[in-house]
C-alpha cells in the first residue's frame, strides 16, 4: 500500500491520465491553479481538491497503475537492472528536473506540481520502493549517497535543472556538470534571525544553509536562491506576497506557495545567478515569469 503524501491544494494546469478524460472522476470538486495563482472550480457533489485526486490516482496501487498503463513494480527481491547501467548515451537530451529530498513534505509538493506541468521528473529519495509505490512511473526515483561520484553522475543524467527544497545537498554533493540551472529554497534568513534556544537548535541547519549558498554561488552554474520566511502549513494561493529585502527574517510563507515559486522559477534562468526574498504579503502576482524577471533585473543593478 502506498505511503500517504501530504494533501496540498495547488495545481497550475489540468492533469490528464492516459485513457482518461480531464475532469472525469467519481465525485470530485476540481480546483485548478492558473498562472495568476487564482482558482477555477468545477463543482460536484463532494468537494475533493484536485491534488487529492492526483494522489488518489497515483496511490491507487498496482491494479490502478495497470489500468492506466504503467508497468508493475519490481518484486522486492529483484534488483533494478537500470541501476547497473553505467553507460549513458552520448549527446543525451537534458530535459529533466531533479528534486532533492524527494520524500520530504515540501519536496513532494514540488514533485506534484511538476507532474501536473507534465515535466520529466527525477527525485532523490531515501526509499526507492516507497517512492515508486507513491508516484508510479511519473517520477524516476533514485536512492543512494549523493556524495558518491558514480551515484551522482547517474542521478544527473538527462537533468537540466535541480530544485533543492532543503539544505544539505549542495554542501555534500559533488560535481554538477551539465546542469543548466539550480534553484535553492533557503531558510538562511530565518536561521540568522533566531535567538536563544532556537538559535542553538538551528545552528547546524544554519551552517548547512550557509555552505549550500556559498557552494552554489561558487559553482559557476546559473542559480536562483529563494530566501523564504518561516515555512507554514497553511493553504497556498490564498494570500499575496512580499519580496522586500529583510522580509524573510521576520515573515512567513505557506509551504505550498514556496513549492509553487520554486517551480515557477524554472522559467526564469539567470545569466549568472540571483537571490531574492519571498514571504506572504499583500502583493498579488498575476504573471510570475514577468515578476521574477523584474526581481532578477533589480538584483543586477
Amino acid at each position: 500500500m502506498a505511503t500517504a503524501l501530504p494533501s496540498t491544494a495547488f495545481c497550475q494546469t489540468s492533469f490528464t491520465f492516459p485513457s482518461q478524460n480531464p475532469c472525469k472522476v467519481k465525485s470530485p470538486s476540481l480546483i485548478f491553479r492558473t498562472k495568476s495563482h487564482g482558482h477555477i472550480r468545477c463543482s460536484a457533489k463532494k468537494k475533493i481538491s484536485f491534488v487529492d485526486q492526483i494522489l488518489d490516482y497515483i496511490e491507487g496501487g498496482p491494479k490502478l497503475r495497470k489500468w492506466y498503463g504503467a508497468p508493475d513494480l519490481l518484486p522486492k527481491d529483484e534488483s533494478d537492472a537500470e541501476d547497473e547501467d553505467e553507460f549513458p548515451e552520448k549527446n543525451e537530451v537534458r530535459d529533466a528536473v531533479l528534486v532533492t529530498d524527494g520524500d520530504s513534505e515540501i519536496g513532494q509538493m514540488i514533485i506534484l506540481s511538476l507532474i501536473v506541468k507534465k515535466a520529466r521528473v527525477k527525485a532523490l529519495v531515501k526509499d526507492k520502493r516507497t517512492a515508486m509505490e507513491a508516484f508510479g512511473t511519473y517520477v524516476e526515483s533514485m536512492a543512494g549517497d549523493a556524495s558518491s561520484k558514480p551515484f551522482l553522475k547517474k542521478a544527473l543524467r538527462g537533468v537540466r535543472a535541480i530544485i533543492c527544497p532543503n539544505e544539505g545537498f549542495l554542501s555534500n554533493g559533488g560535481d554538477l556538470q551539465g546542469v543548466k540551472h539550480v534553484i535553492l529554497l533557503s531558510q538562511l534568513s530565518v536561521y540568522r534571525g533566531s535567538g536563544g534556544i532556537q538559535a542553538l537548535m538551528k545552528n547546524n541547519a544554519r551552517k548547512l544553509a550557509e555552505k549550500d549558498e556559498s557552494t552554489l554561488v561558487a559553482s559557476g552554474i546559473p542559480y536562483t536562491i529563494i530566501r523564504v520566511g518561516m515555512l507554514q502549513d497553511t493553504p497556498g494561493g490564498t494570500q499575496g506576497f512580499s519580496f522586500e529585502k529583510g522580509s524573510a527574517e521576520k515573515g512567513s510563507l505557506s509551504k505550498e506557495d514556496a513549492a509553487f515559486i520554486c517551480v515557477e522559477a524554472l522559467d526564469v534562468v539567470p545569466q549568472v545567478g540571483f537571490t531574492f526574498e519571498a514571504v506572504n504579503g499583500e502583493e498579488k502576482v498575476s504573471d510570475w515569469k514577468e515578476r521574477l524577471t523584474r526581481l532578477m533585473e533589480k538584483s543586477e543593478q
